[in-house]
């Protein structure tokens, strides 16, 4: 039954216009999929913050067990130079365009361990580029939504017409493969 006589429904309004562009960041921002990756008491408010009473969940952050699945990281804890490698591994199993959170003091600059031991990297930036750094010993799990938050206003203002991180990176290394002005650029 129609609920206003004589009055057809028509359509009208049902059309978005807008950039591809936009629309396909607003997709990408509400769907983030982090692979965690809890090395020690950081950890554990990371974990805090997919409880019942911050619920990360709602703004669309997923976590996964597979670095193949995710497109975020999330370095929480001391990174010591055994770990280095499987971190640098599993950053380099993530699909592009892929982001790095690094989450407490320990992870941004080796804490309080890296003075006093030989086993310790001074900040996981030396590793793997990181986007975003959530400060704190331990941060709190409002900090890491707060780190979230930057990340996705990041990634809001990012296209993806552009060429990924890794090929930008291959072009500035290699001055003959940018295109000059006599070659014709291919646009998508």
């Amino acid at each position: 039954m129609n609920p206003l006589p004589g009055r057809e429904k028509t359509g009208e309004g049902s059309i978005i216009i807008g950039k591809l562009d936009d629309f396909l960041s607003y997709a990408r921002l509400s769907a983030l999929w982090p692979m965690q990756f809890g090395l020690a008491c950081c950890a554990i408010e990371m974990m805090g913050a997919w409880s019942s009473a911050y619920d990360i969940d709602r703004m669309g952050v997923i976590p996964r067990a597979s670095p193949r699945q995710s497109d975020v990281i999330i370095i929480a804890g001391t990174v010591t130079f055994k770990m280095a490698d499987r971190i640098r591994r599993l950053y380099e199993q993530m699909p592009e365009p892929r982001y790095v959170i690094s989450m407490g003091s320990c992870s941004n600059c080796g804490g309080p361990y890296w003075e006093h031991g030989y086993h310790v990297v001074k900040g996981v930036d030396r590793i793997i580029p990181v986007d975003v750094y959530v400060p704190g010993c331990p941060p709190r799990p409002e900090a890491l939504i707060g780190g979230f938050l930057q990340l996705q206003e990041k990634i809001r203002q990012e296209t993806l017409l552009a060429p990924p991180k890794a090929v930008q990176r291959l072009m500035n290394a290699n001055p003959e493969l940018t295109p000059t002005a006599n070659q014709t650029e291919v646009s998508v």
